[in-house]
């Protein structure tokens, strides 16, 4: 299986990118291909809501010309996208979420007839580290990418979502655990 690890954090030493490097190890130990994208290192505007991607029907259509182009190619082309990102005020980083808010333009006639999205049906997970507890916190971040995958169509395997932690050496042994059974979720 090709696996695409999107890595939308701030510090690529982090708590986030270090369960990311865990799940990574081990999807790759058991056969699979990984490629990861620090989103953070991309230059990936905002979507403007010109609707223009509304227009293409068999293609992403964004009209933005910038990084998330390529990255929306090699979406279409995975069998399964990993969203890796640490958790920023209740949600996901300011690094990947306008890589989020753009694919939109991977979602065609929603609502209609032809509803359908250019990642729909792929296999996918998320990985979220957060400084505080889960409940009344890294919540919430659940429930939106519960909706994100719902309406691009993909195929959630589920979530790691590490608490209180503030540095990768502060992170429990049996974290490293959980990665490698969540690897092997995402990749069954």
């Amino acid at each position: 299986m090709k696996v695409l690890s999107l890595f939308g954090g701030p510090r690529k030493r982090g708590n986030t990118a270090a369960v990311l490097g865990w799940v990574e190890e081990e999807l790759r130990n058991t056969g699979h291909s990984v490629e990861r994208v620090d989103v953070a290192d991309l230059s990936i505007g905002g979507c403007t809501g010109c609707w223009a991607c509304a227009k293409v029907s068999d293609a992403p259509g964004c009209v933005i010309e910038d990084d998330a182009q390529p990255i929306f190619e090699r979406m279409m082309a995975a069998d399964a996208i990993l969203f890796a990102s640490p958790l920023y005020m209740w949600g996901f980083a300011g690094q990947i979420k306008p890589l989020l808010d753009r694919c939109v333009c991977l979602v065609k006639d929603y609502g209609g007839p032809n509803y359908n999205s250019l990642i729909g049906e792929k296999r996918s997970g998320l990985i979220v580290s957060c400084m505080g507890p889960i409940e009344n916190n890294a919540d919430l971040v659940r429930g939106i990418y519960k909706r994100f995958a719902d309406y691009e169509q993909l195929a959630p395997v589920g979530n790691l979502i590490v608490p209180n932690c503030t540095e990768p050496d502060q992170l429990p042994g049996a974290v490293k655990e959980q990665a490698k059974a969540f690897a092997q979720k995402l990749g069954a």
